[in-house]
């Protein structure tokens, strides 16, 4: 465990999920099965999953849209899903504007291909515009 990141202990625990998940199902699955087992996988390390958290989007305090984040995990880290040939720069920042719009400030990107990749991103709070 790095106790130098922020919620390491919780984000050790969710890749060690991933990995129970890959390990067991390998690659090729909708993005929707690897979801579904993830929440199953993360409820045996006793995280609190929610899963397809809604984003509300502002600009100039009026909401512009509404995003699901794939799963919110003790409502300190988000979780991206993907089952793509590799991970791209869109796919990084996706997860780094759903950092920006909530006040959660570490999140996941996980995908489920033939090698298995984990991106962490964080997003402080203070960095963010009220």
């Amino acid at each position: 465990m790095n106790d130098n990141y922020l919620h390491s202990e919780i984000t050790d625990k969710i890749i060690k999920a991933f990995y129970n998940v890959y390990n067991k199902l390998g690659y090729g699955f909708l993005e929707k099965v690897y979801e579904r087992a993830m929440l199953i996988e993360m409820s045996k390390f006793g995280l609190n999953c929610q899963s397809q958290f809604p984003i509300r989007v502002f600009y100039e305090s009026k909401e512009v849209g509404e995003y699901y984040a794939d799963i919110l995990v003790d409502d300190k880290i988000i979780i991206e899903l993907k089952a793509a040939e590799t991970l791209m720069q869109e796919h990084e920042c996706q997860l780094v504007n759903y950092l920006k719009a909530t006040n959660i400030e570490v999140g996941l990107l996980l995908n489920f291909r033939k090698v298995p990749q984990v991106k962490r991103k964080v997003f402080t709070n203070e960095h963010k515009k009220s």
